[in-house]
């Protein structure tokens, strides 16, 4: 089957496990944490439950790691595994801002290859193969995505995060010199602007996210032109039990990248991150 298939199947996924998210949403559903500050809901565990299976009727080779699914097994970095965020931007969903998506990725051999990242509440889809192209669906219009070209540091446009941030962000701000600046949740979400040309950076400075936050975005952003790194420069690697990003998250376009790489690198270094 053709990676092109494979994304027909992975987008309808994505949408229909958005009306369970969608369902649940408008609802006065409860939260409970599996850690501090670490939120999860009845959305998380029934679009977790839903992805899953259909993924194991439409592949029933591939591996499948997910954030609500505790056995980690298939996160081999040998042959086909899905990575599954049923909803990234637990903390907007609960706000309530419409700030949360569903998404999936496709690895082989250890490299992400295919990405959706779908935001039910407006009803837009981000999907890419890397080599292929990335395209965004809304409205019922698709349209290619292709990151900008902007090279200058001081002109870029970093997206940051709406529930967090860092006082390395404002390192990272005032070492390239940033004056513009739009806040998101959801990495996939974040991500996506950078597609789309809302924005153009976008710093992770934390080992708190996990492979199913940055596989289906990594394969958008690169399959649009853009770099999808650890702070240190270094592709990522999906593989093994250990799912956290230990070396944060460089997100950008390809002509900026040099330049915003050596402030990253630095600022994570300081962060204490495995850089």
């Amino acid at each position: 089957m053709a990676l092109r298939d494979d994304l027909v199947i992975a987008r309808r996924i994505a949408r229909e496990a958005g009306a369970i998210l969608m369902d649940i949403y408008g609802t006065d559903f409860d939260v409970a944490y599996k850690g501090k500050a670490n939120p999860v809901t009845e959305a998380d565990t029934k679009a977790n439950a839903f992805i899953v299976k259909e993924l194991r009727a439409a592949f029933p080779g591939d591996g499948i790691v997910a954030e609500e699914t505790a056995d980690r097994s298939d996160a081999t970095g040998e042959g086909r595994c899905w990575y599954v965020d049923p909803l990234d931007g637990t903390k907007e969903f609960i706000a309530k801002n419409g700030e949360f998506a569903v998404m999936l990725g496709l690895t082989i051999d250890g490299e992400s290859k295919l990405g959706v990242v779908f935001q039910p509440a407006k009803d837009k889809l981000y999907a890419g193969i890397v080599g292929e192209g990335a395209t965004l669906t809304e409205g019922g219009e698709e349209k290619p995505l292709e990151v900008t070209g902007t090279a200058a540091p001081a002109d870029l446009r970093l997206v940051v995060s709406r529930s967090h941030r860092s006082s390395s962000i404002d390192r990272v701000v005032q070492e390239l010199g940033i004056q513009n600046e739009t806040k998101s949740g959801s990495v996939g979400l974040k991500v996506g602007l950078i597609a789309e040309q809302i924005a153009d950076l976008y710093v992770h400075v934390s080992d708190k996210a996990s492979a199913w936050d940055a596989c289906g975005p990594e394969a958008i952003l690169r399959a649009a032109g853009g770099r999808f790194t650890r702070l240190d420069g270094k592709p990522f690697h999906y593989a093994g039990q250990d799912v956290k990003t230990s070396g944060g998250i460089l997100a950008c376009n390809a002509a900026a990248f040099e330049a915003v790489l050596p402030v990253a690198h630095e600022v994570g270094k300081a962060s204490g991150l495995a850089v």
